[in-house]
């Protein structure tokens, strides 16, 4: 049996999940996970099923024959296949730790990817890549030749049929343009503080002013630097005995298992856009151990 999902988000109204449950059954499918969300704020409704097809229906079968639940409820409803792995482009420039360990986690199959290009506006990282047998693409940003390099960058996406960005460190501002044109479809890592360190060195701050908590957040990318639809977050603790280069290497190590989590949580279809949040539903128990791994 095939293994499918389906990811619904409409107005919220009586008889959502009965129209669903129903559809499937008279389809022939048995439901093996499913989580929702009724957003009282917002009035939104929010929907994920994992099901299998008992009798062998195919997804576009299935997508068409919703297509008066659909509209009836006026839903945006995606089926996919969760074996199908989603095409993904990183982007990094000269801190490789979430690189590394993307490879390391995509190499072992702890995270579900297909991952179809390497960008970078350095070439530290490019004996590793092509050492994995994935294409590497230095592109040089400067002030004067932006604009270019960026439409080089989405000609490479575009080329390759990239379904989503990912930033592992990469430290380039983006354009409002290549924002929007891939909105929902890049995503990206940086530290997080309580309070708050910006600029150079911020571990280095952090340090200087006995932070108790560091940790790291992932998030969509938008206009607003930084300040996009949070995915997922994490901390850890460190103490007044631990040196600024403890906060780095610890700091470094949650960015990483946080990048992970959240890059797997989007590709399985987990994560909804609900304005400026999201609404991230859990790992079904099959998937916990790998998205947990680290």
């Amino acid at each position: 049996m095939t293994s499918f999902a389906l990811r619904v988000q409409c107005k919220s109204r009586r008889g959502i999940v009965s129209a669903i449950s129903t559809f499937l059954a008279e389809q022939g499918c048995n439901i093996t996970d499913s989580a929702q969300f009724d957003d009282a704020e917002t009035g939104s409704f929010f929907m994920r099923v994992s099901f299998q097809s008992e009798e062998g229906r195919g997804l576009d079968d299935l997508s068409g024959a919703f297509a008066h639940v659909r509209e009836s409820f006026g839903m945006d409803a995606e089926f996919f296949d969760e074996a199908t792995k989603r095409k993904v482009v990183i982007m990094v420039s000269r801190f490789g730790h979430c690189l590394n360990d993307l490879l390391y986690r995509w190499r072992i199959g702890a995270l579900p990817i297909d991952i179809v290009g390497v960008i970078s506006n350095h070439m530290d990282y490019q004996k590793v890549v092509v050492n994995h047998d994935i294409p590497f693409h230095c592109i040089k940003v400067t002030k004067e030749n932006k604009p270019e390099a960026e439409a080089r960058i989405m000609q490479v996406v575009e080329d390759i049929g990239a379904e989503l960005i990912v930033l592992a460190r990469y430290m380039q501002i983006l354009s409002n343009a290549m924002c929007e044109k891939m909105s929902g479809r890049i995503i990206n890592i940086h530290h997080s503080f309580l309070p708050s360190f910006k600029g150079a060195n911020p571990y280095k701050q952090a340090f200087e002013k006995g932070v108790k908590l560091i940790g790291a957040t992932s998030h969509y990318v938008t206009a607003d630097l930084d300040e996009g639809p949070i995915i997922e977050q994490d901390t850890i603790r460190v103490t007044h005995a631990q040196s600024p280069e403890d906060y780095v290497s610890l700091g470094r190590d949650v960015e990483a298992q946080v990048f992970a989590r959240a890059i797997h949580a989007h590709v399985n279809g987990r994560v909804f856009l609900n304005g400026n949040k999201t609404v991230v539903f859990p790992p079904s128990p099959g998937s916990y151990a790998s998205e947990r791994m680290g």
